[in-house]
């Protein structure tokens, strides 16, 4: 399906008052495809005050940011996904996130 329609039904849910941070996170997960960053990380951070403990959500904010050239603000983003995957138990995303939190702090 196109980001836009995907978009657009999960926008109708939002209108009928059934936010969470799935449906947040799937914003900012198709707003991010379509490359309008700056929406995906309102939808991320919304999705993020929601369940603080969702990783998935951190790690898409990290790659985010670093897209807008904010390495201490994905370094910062990573950080606390890790701490979110290794509350949750979420081995393979706490993997990556290390990995690219590594890769940011060499490149600084």
């Amino acid at each position: 399906m196109e980001p836009r329609a995907v978009i657009s039904n999960l926008e109708k849910l939002l209108v009928q008052g059934k936010d969470s941070a799935l449906l947040r996170f799937s914003l900012g997960n198709e707003y991010f495809k379509l490359r309008e960053i700056w929406v995906a990380i309102f939808h991320l951070k919304r999705a993020l005050e929601l369940d603080p403990n969702y990783s998935a959500a951190w790690k898409l904010l990290g790659k985010t940011l670093v897209d807008t050239d904010d390495a201490a603000g994905a370094i910062a983003a990573y950080r606390q996904g890790i701490a979110a995957a290794t509350t949750r138990g979420d081995k393979q995303a706490e993997k990556e996130m290390r990995v690219f939190l590594k890769r940011l702090q060499k490149d600084q």
